[in-house]
């Protein structure tokens, strides 16, 4: 049995050794940032987590986040992306495939920005020449596209957070809803079974039937799909012009003069290879 000299950690004359401290690891807190929402939150249901909220917070990038997007079986499935803004979106019941393809735009610029800069090298053919011409885009030029302009288009928003475009030629208002990340997904991957079975593409009808969600009233897919083999090119132009006017967006175009042929104009910025893996 030990004594109590030994038990109490005390030494002859009364006097109590000192107590070794463990020391405690380093505490490091990753930075955060807020995104704005192109959307404002305006199109999501009263029951999603960003309904009516304007912006998200996001961590910076780190050198985790670059394991996840480097990561071979997560390219090869096509995941990386969304693994990685799952990953830094600091509220978690934010879900990646459920958000407007306009968010996601701008929480990608943002993460881009916090990891690597916002200096982006990338390889562009010219809208003239059709030569492949090297750029450098600022991703803090890309702004958040107003929301105001919409108010006086040729549309008319509804409660339940769609639009409605009426169908000239077919004389029919057509109702649509704005896209998500996970049918973009969706289009992505109807368009890859098409090409792997050798069948023709069919990227506008799909489409289409992705964001139609009613067509004079009646909501049934059959009926919709059925307007859609019959619609006049005109009601389809129109309809997919203005709903890409009322996308909430970020502007991701810059002003471009071509070194080859002096073409001045606009070009976007390409989401390319080298978008999350930039060339050191």
């Amino acid at each position: 049995m030990r004594n109590n000299q030994d038990r109490l950690g005390t030494v002859p004359g009364g006097d109590e050794a000192p107590i070794q401290q463990a020391e405690q690891p380093l505490q490091f807190v990753t930075p955060t940032e807020f995104v704005d929402l192109p959307s404002k939150g305006r199109y999501y249901p009263p029951d999603h987590p960003l309904h009516n909220v304007e912006m998200v917070e996001i961590r910076h990038m780190t050198a985790k986040d670059e394991d996840i997007l480097t990561s071979r079986s997560l390219l090869k499935k096509g995941v990386a992306i969304d693994r990685f803004l799952q990953n830094v979106l600091v509220d978690k019941r934010v879900k990646v495939e459920d958000l407007l393809i306009g968010d996601k735009n701008a929480i990608i610029i943002a993460s881009r920005i916090t990891g690597y800069g916002a200096r982006y090298d990338a390889s562009i053919s010219c809208p003239s020449c059709a030569s492949s011409v090297q750029f450098g885009f600022n991703l803090e030029d890309c702004q958040v596209m107003s929301l105001d302009r919409h108010e006086v288009s040729d549309i008319r928003a509804t409660d339940s957070g769609t639009f409605v475009i009426h169908a000239d030629k077919m004389g029919v208002d057509v109702e649509v809803k704005l896209l998500t990340s996970r049918d973009e997904s969706y289009l992505a991957q109807i368009a890859e079974k098409r090409r792997k079975k050798k069948l023709p593409e069919a990227a506008l009808t799909d489409q289409l039937r992705r964001f139609i969600v009613s067509v004079g009233g009646h909501t049934d897919p059959g009926y919709i799909d059925s307007f859609i083999q019959h619609m006049p090119a005109s009601d389809s132009r129109k309809i997919r012009t203005v709903y890409q006017e009322v996308i909430p967006n970020v502007d991701m175009n810059h002003d471009f003069v071509c070194s080859e042929c002096g073409f001045e104009g606009e070009v976007g910025v390409p989401f390319g290879a080298n978008f999350f893996w930039p060339k050191q």
